[in-house]
């Protein structure tokens, strides 16, 4: 478990509480030792956390300086959870597993009316084990966008013809029924787009490519009138 959740947790393990948690249970609960529960404790205190208590007698948060809970209203909820059911469904296994831990940690704040009524909503995004999101693709492309690897692919056209290409990949875009990888091809001497569902094979050279100006994302961006500012 990651030091950031683990944080989180004791925080909410506490919130509401009227009688001390002692540290052993929290260090049960989250499989830590009792040193790592008392240094993770400490951290928070400093960090300005209402957390009072001491080792060998337990911890509460202050009282009348409970942490609020997140507030949404029931629109933002369901928008909330719809999002996370198609990033499940067709972002790949990695996004989709950071979504659903993403819904987890939400809900674990939320009032409790709220909280049933995220589990209410009635459209849903359902996983098929044969969609090519499912196969891998599309994390391997993912990885290699942050990495920038340069890669290797066979493409098949839409006439199902095979061509040999290196790329430079620079993001994944979702059309709604397709990925497409947008990427500055060697071959070609510009920016392309490529579905996953067409590639036959992908290979990482091990090579990296450098943050260009004039082939990089934002040249890209341009280039094909997609938005990428994040509102």
């Amino acid at each position: 478990m990651r030091r950031a959740d683990r944080l989180f947790l004791i925080i909410h393990a506490l919130r509401g509480r009227r009688v001390a948690l002692p540290a052993r249970s929290l260090a049960e609960t989250l499989g830590v030792s009792l040193r790592t529960i008392y240094r993770d404790v400490a951290d928070l205190q400093v960090s300005g956390v209402p957390i009072e208590g001491e080792a060998g007698v337990g911890y509460v948060l202050r009282k009348g300086a409970d942490i609020p809970p997140l507030m949404f209203s029931a629109a933002e909820l369901e928008a909330l959870v719809v999002g996370t059911r198609f990033v499940r469904a067709f972002g790949g296994e990695r996004l989709g597993l950071a979504a659903r831990a993403a819904l987890l940690k939400i809900e674990a704040v939320l009032p409790s009316d709220l909280r049933e009524r995220s589990r209410h909503t009635r459209i849903f995004a359902p996983g098929m084990p044969g969609r090519h999101e499912a196969r891998g693709p599309v994390d391997r492309l993912h990885a290699a966008i942050e990495a920038r690897a340069l890669l290797q692919l066979d493409y098949r056209d839409g006439e199902g013809r095979i061509t040999a290409r290196e790329v430079e990949p620079l993001c994944l875009a979702f059309w709604g029924g397709a990925w497409t990888l947008g990427a500055w091809c060697r071959m070609r001497e510009g920016f392309r787009n490529f579905r996953p569902d067409r590639i036959a094979t992908l290979r990482e050279t091990g090579a990296t490519f450098a943050d260009c100006r004039e082939r990089g994302l934002d040249a890209y961006l341009r280039s094909t009138c997609i938005d990428g500012r994040v509102d």
